[in-house]
C-alpha cells in the first residue's frame, strides 16, 4: 500500500452570514473533489472558527490548507504560505491561522507546511445566501487548490 502525504483541509466560518460561509463551502468542496479523484487520504475539517485545540488536530500533518472568508481589498482570493506567528489579539473570539502553526510547533515540536486561502466576500448580513462575487471567487479558489494538491500530491509520491 502506498504511503500518502498526511493532508487537511480546514475551513471556518460562518454559515449564516452569508459570505463568511466561503471557507466552510471550500472544505465541502474539496472533499468532493478529492472524493471524485480517489485521493480519500485528504481530510477535511469545518467549524465555525479557529480554537487552540486546532494544533492538535494540525500535528500530525505534512499539508495544511486553512480557507476563510476575507473583507480585505483582495482580487479574488489569495493562496499565502503561513509561518507560525506567536501574536495574538485577546480581544478576538478566535485565534488566526498562523498562531495555530506556532502552537503546533510549540506543544508538539512539529510544523507542517500551511497555507491559508482567503477568499473574498461582499456581504455578511444574517442570510444564508452567498453573493455572486463570492461564489465566483470561491469556485476559482477551488480550482486553484485542486491543481495545488494535485501536484503536491505527485511531487509527495515521488520522493518517497
Amino acid at each position: 500500500m502506498p504511503d500518502y502525504p498526511k493532508i487537511l483541509v480546514y475551513g471556518y466560518g460562518n454559515p449564516g452570514r452569508q459570505d463568511d460561509a466561503v471557507g466552510v463551502i471550500f472544505a465541502e468542496k474539496i472533499k468532493k473533489w478529492a472524493e471524485d479523484k480517489k485521493l480519500g487520504f485528504i481530510e477535511t475539517v469545518t467549524n465555525y472558527q479557529l480554537n487552540i485545540e486546532d494544533a492538535a488536530n494540525i500535528c500530525d500533518k505534512d499539508l495544511v490548507i486553512f480557507a476563510d472568508a476575507s473583507q480585505e481589498e483582495i482580487n479574488g482570493y489569495t493562496f499565502t504560505r503561513l509561518e507560525p506567528n506567536r501574536e495574538v489579539d485577546f480581544t478576538m473570539h478566535h485565534v488566526s491561522p498562523a498562531f495555530i502553526l506556532h502552537l503546533c510547533r510549540e506543544i508538539y515540536a512539529k510544523t507542517p507546511v500551511t497555507y491559508l486561502v482567503r477568499i473574498k466576500g461582499y456581504s455578511w448580513d444574517f442570510l444564508e445566501e452567498i453573493t455572486p462575487g463570492a461564489l465566483e471567487n470561491l469556485e476559482d479558489s477551488v480550482r486553484y487548490a485542486g491543481n495545488f494538491l494535485e501536484q503536491y500530491v505527485q511531487q509527495a509520491q515521488y520522493s518517497m
